[in-house]
Order: structure tokens, then C-alpha cells, then sequence
């Protein structure tokens, strides 16, 4: 087993991980499908970027709304704060700005889930 494999699977151990991890996603496949949409639309070189991005971002979104959803339940965000992490996926790079101002604050906890109730 890599180092790399063991470190990403410790970062999916805990809510702050695994929402660092899907953030991160989000954005750099948002990224990715603004790129692919440039060049469909303001060049002639066709739509491959859509093509591949498009499904990536896709997925890389529905998986960040999942993890949001069960991130906000062990951590116990109030309603606001859930609203804010969904509202984040919709702006390019924003979820990684979420996702650095919930540790910050307080509202993701970096170390363990809390128990549910």
C-alpha cells in the first residue's frame, strides 16, 4: 500500500476529509467544464471538454451534495449553515471557499464525526 493510499484514506475517515476531498473535486471539474465550454463556444475546436467534463462535473457534483448532506448531520450545522454548503456547489470554486471557512469557524470539525442521535 502507497503512502498516497493510506493518506486519502485517512482523509475519508473523518466529515472534514472527506468534504475537503469532494470540494476540491467539485471545483476543479467546475473549472474543467468552464474550460470545455470556452472552447465549444468562442473557438471552433468542438466539444470534447463538454464531453468529458460535463459527466465528471456531474458526478463530482451529485457525490459533493451526498456528502454535504451526511457531513451536515455528524456535524450538526444548523439550517444555514447546510444552505451555504449547497448554495457553494453552484459558483466556481466556491465549495473549496465553504469548505475552508467550516473548519475555520468551527462548523467542521477536522478530527472525528460527532455521534448521531
Amino acid at each position: 500500500m502507497s503512502a498516497l493510499t493510506l493518506h486519502t484514506g485517512a482523509m475519508f475517515a473523518t466529515p472534514a476529509g472527506r468534504l475537503r476531498i469532494v470540494a476540491l473535486a467539485e471545483a476543479v471539474s467546475w473549472v474543467g467544464l468552464l474550460i470545455g465550454m470556452f472552447f465549444k463556444y468562442a473557438t471552433d475546436l468542438g466539444e470534447f471538454g463538454v464531453k468529458v467534463f460535463g459527466p465528471i462535473h456531474g458526478a463530482v457534483f451529485v457525490a459533493y451534495i451526498v456528502v454535504v448532506a451526511f457531513t451536515a448531520r455528524e456535524q450538526r450545522w444548523n439550517r444555514w449553515t447546510t444552505i451555504w454548503a449547497f448554495a457553494s456547489s453552484i459558483p466556481p470554486l466556491a465549495t473549496i471557499l465553504f469548505e475552508r471557512w467550516a473548519l475555520r469557524t468551527g462548523k467542521l470539525d477536522p478530527v472525528r464525526a460527532r455521534q448521531l442521535i
